[in-house]
């Protein structure tokens, strides 16, 4: 494990160098009837604090009444959030409300915003979700901190081999991890680890223990069911990806609002930058150093 942890160390860096698309399809959906789906297309770059992302579109539908209202744009405050704060574009620019956006007061409640208007709390809770889960502090598509394979997150937890096996066309060693510390609520599951490249085939992960009962109780919050999946692939030159996320679990918040939540995410066309640019110096103007 510890080559494992050398070679996702080297991979966060190597990623950094890669432009991408990524492609995600969020929907909440209560029993078999979906409340709110978007399906979004990133351009993912490298920033200085992980990468950046860069909405292409977006193709979203809410229910309201029976019957489902398309919007294609995020909320203003979201769009400006998403935005550098040093960015030149038209996204950072101030922008009006779309016309199918209500008005709305709103609430904290963790990371998820809660408004009173509650025919906006389902694409609250897919828009908020899908940042905290694949763009929040992301090098790579995968939010940080998810799965315990880089040197400093493995020292957290315990490893145990199972064995050997094939898995997508590749021989691949299979490991259960879990937190060394058995009262955590952290991450246990399935690590199948390339055995040539050392690097991750598939990861899938649930949670190590259920919420306390009294935090249940009190705050009338559970996930339950939640857990995630990721499938790892190589790049020609030898880098390995995230290839896809996925994740589908239960929520249940202030004992009355019960959803599924279904994120399926991929990562694709690939395209490894080749030059980086950097002043050193202030240009002196050409007929300054004539003689």
């Amino acid at each position: 494990m510890a080559r494992v942890g050398e070679n996702q160390d080297r991979s966060e860096a190597d990623r950094a160098h890669y432009v991408y698309v990524q492609h995600a399809k969020v929907v909440s959906r209560r029993g078999e009837k979906v409340i709110c789906e978007e399906i979004t297309n990133y351009r993912i770059t490298p920033s200085n604090d992980g990468s950046h992302g860069e909405l292409l579109d977006l193709e979203g539908r809410l229910l309201r009444k029976d019957n489902y209202t398309p919007y294609h744009a995020l909320p203003p405050d979201k769009a400006k959030a998403e935005v550098p704060s040093n960015a030149d574009t038209p996204n950072n620019q101030k922008q009006d409300p779309p016309p199918d956006s209500p008005k709305q007061e709103d609430e904290d409640h963790g990371s998820i915003r809660i408004t009173i208007d509650g025919d906006s709390l389902d694409r609250d809770l897919v828009e908020d979700l899908r940042w905290d889960l694949i763009h929040d502090k992301s090098k790579d598509g995968v939010s940080a901190g998810l799965f315990p394979l880089t040197s400093k997150e493995q020292q957290d937890y315990v490893f145990r081999m199972v064995g050997r096996e094939r898995l997508n066309g590749r021989d691949v060693f299979h490991l259960t991890f879990r937190p060394k510390q058995k009262n955590d609520i952290g991450w246990s599951g399935n690590a199948y680890i390339d055995t040539t490249a050392f690097q991750p085939v598939l990861i899938t992960t649930g949670m190590a223990r259920k919420i306390p009962f009294a935090v249940r109780t009190l705050l009338g919050t559970n996930f339950p069911g939640l857990g995630f999946t990721v499938t790892y692939a190589p790049q020609p030159d030898g880098v390995w990806f995230p290839v896809t996320f996925s994740t589908e679990f239960k929520i249940h918040v202030l004992f009355f609002f019960h959803r599924e939540i279904i994120l399926d995410a991929q990562n694709r066309d690939f395209e490894k930058t080749h030059v980086t640019s950097r002043i050193v110096g202030e240009a002196m103007p050409l007929e300054s150093t004539a003689k």
